[in-house]
């Protein structure tokens, strides 16, 4: 061989012995990867495609029901029809939302809205349309089923108030649902589908309904609540608080006006929640906890204890003549020709101004204030339930840190009669009284009991209320004042007393004023409330117990 071609023969050798080489090298590492994704890996590899075949759908649980003291129903579930529509099944999604608008109510903006979701959705993904249809709407779109392709009827489960506007037990962001959620909403259950590789289910593998949440029981009395709800409808804007002076239990708790949980079920409207939100009567306030208000001459309870606890005597006499000078200022009590000479128990029958500002003055403001915090006034009393207010007990510290001002002594007798920085809620007026009637026993109200009889006597004997430390015949005095407001024919809610007897009520009435009244106006004639804009007239307060014999 001529040695050009022999040497041309051994660079072709050895080329294509590094060309197999190379192809050695790449066959062996394309056998180790298979090896190590098929043999190393194929655990992980294998769940991962199981993972993409099989897809875990949440199924939501029943929420556990709420029930009264009685084991009546005021929260439960009900069965509720929803319309839906699969866009891949129409090929006129929008022609198909205008036809069933034809059955069911469906505004333009609704079918926008639908139209706006579908393009952020598969295809196959059913759509909702609307919900809580009536049986007569289901009806309809069931025999109309065939003119309107991609549409179908959904069965689920809602949330239901028989009662209706029961303030504090509205949905699962609010009141008692807010607070127990996690028990009331139960375990979620769950349903494996197999789907193919764009996602459709192919057919159902298995299903975990979940659990029901727990029941939970309210110390509410139904029947009692919904008399109180009566009452209350009757005026424009009012709240109040029935507790067992004895165990803390909240037995009914209103505010009007209210709205109704119901309508967060349904598809609240913007135009609804607008008028709920500039409404000036609050209605989705709960006044009874959240309400603070000056307490007026219900207050005069808590000063006759201070001043009592002081070493004031019961039979101090005080003269009002209509009025009582302070320096250059002068305070009116509210009978203008005023009262005459009064001792305690007379001056909290007669509810005279001028009376407490006088034993206001002898007691002090930090005295008072003390007071008023033994009885539960000017902080949070911890209700089971969330959004309790906590009102406010002014002193001279407290003065002196917000204002940086020093308290003057007119700001006392101004206090005295439960006006001036005083604010107090319905509930906290309710556990004062409360402490009065049982002898001076720091209950504490809540609105959930134990579900069972047993557990719930056990749960009531459990709680070991502090005593307040105020001897019996100082609070003995201001029942006895209490029980005249009532049922002394000169007391100032003698009309409005129980007549049946064994029942008879202990009271006594608040009026605070939330506008100045000018002297110019009281030379003339102050104007009845009658005659003023509703929100300048004064707040109307009663707090009391019974039987007075054996309150409870």
């Amino acid at each position: 061989m001529h040695p050009q071609e022999q040497a041309r023969a051994r660079l072709f050798t050895r080329r294509a012995a590094l060309v197999a080489g190379g192809q050695a090298l790449l066959l062996g590492a394309l056998v180790g990867r298979m090896y190590y994704l098929q043999v190393v890996e194929s655990e992980q590899y294998t769940l991962q495609a199981e993972e993409n075949r099989v897809s875990l759908r949440l199924i939501a649980p029943l929420r556990g029901r709420i029930l009264d003291r009685f084991g009546a129903p005021l929260a439960v579930n009900v069965q509720t029809y929803r319309v839906i529509v699969t866009p891949e099944q129409t090929d006129d999604l929008k022609g198909t939302l205008k036809d069933l608008a034809k059955m069911i109510p469906l505004s333009d903006n609704e079918i926008a809205a639908v139209l706006r979701e579908s393009l952020r959705r598969r295809a196959f993904m059913p759509l909702p349309v609307r919900e809580n249809l009536s049986w007569e709407q289901v009806a309809q779109i069931e025999v109309n089923s065939p003119d309107l392709p991609g549409v179908s009827i959904e069965v689920g489960q809602t949330r239901y108030y028989p009662l209706g506007e029961l303030p504090g037990f509205a949905i699962g962001k609010l009141g008692v649902e807010k607070q127990y959620d996690l028990g009331l909403r139960g375990r979620a259950g769950a349903r494996q589908v197999e789907v193919n590789a764009v996602g459709r289910v192919v057919r159902e593998l298995a299903r975990d309904e979940g659990e029901t949440g727990q029941d939970l029981t309210v110390t509410l009395d139904s029947g009692l609540q919904q008399f109180v709800e009566q009452r209350l409808a009757s005026e424009l804007s009012a709240a109040a608080v029935v507790l067992d002076v004895h165990t803390g239990e909240v037995l009914a708790l209103g505010s009007t006006p209210t709205f109704d949980p119901n309508a967060f079920n349904r598809r609240l409207s913007a135009a609804q929640w607008r008028s709920w939100m500039n409404d000036p009567l609050r209605p989705l306030a709960n006044k009874a906890i959240a309400g603070q208000y000056a307490p007026g001459s219900t207050f005069k309870i808590v000063v006759a204890l201070a001043a009592l606890k002081a070493g004031l005597q019961q039979t101090h006499q005080v003269f009002c003549p209509g009025h009582l000078s302070l320096g250059t200022a002068t305070f009116h009590c509210w009978k203008k020709e005023g009262h005459g000479t009064l001792n305690m128990i007379d001056g909290i029958k007669n509810s005279c101004d001028v009376y407490f500002y006088d034993v206001a003055h002898r007691t002090g403001i930090d005295a008072i204030a003390e007071m008023a915090r033994k009885f539960g006034l000017g902080q949070a009393e911890g209700l089971d339930m969330p959004g309790e207010k906590s009102g406010l007990i002014p002193d001279r510290d407290w003065k002196l840190a917000t204002t940086g001002e020093a308290w003057q002594q007119g700001e006392t007798l101004v206090a005295g009669i439960g006006q001036g920085f005083i604010l107090a809620t319905p509930l906290q007026l309710a556990v004062m009284v409360s402490r009065l009637a049982n002898g001076g026993i720091a209950v504490v109200p809540h609105i959930t009991r134990p579900a069972s009889a047993a557990a719930a006597a056990a749960d009531i004997a459990g709680r070991h209320f502090a005593p307040m430390g105020i001897p019996a015949d100082m609070l003995k005095v201001v029942a006895e004042g209490m029980n005249r407001v009532t049922n002394d024919p000169r007391g100032t809610a003698y009309r409005d007393r129980i007549t049946q007897a064994g029942m008879e009520m202990a009271g006594k009435t608040g009026t605070s004023q939330v506008r100045r009244i000018t002297m110019s106006e009281r030379l003339t004639g102050v104007k009845k409330n009658e005659q003023l804009p509703w929100p300048q007239r004064d707040h109307a307060l009663f707090v009391g117990f019974a039987p007075v014999a054996t309150p409870r």
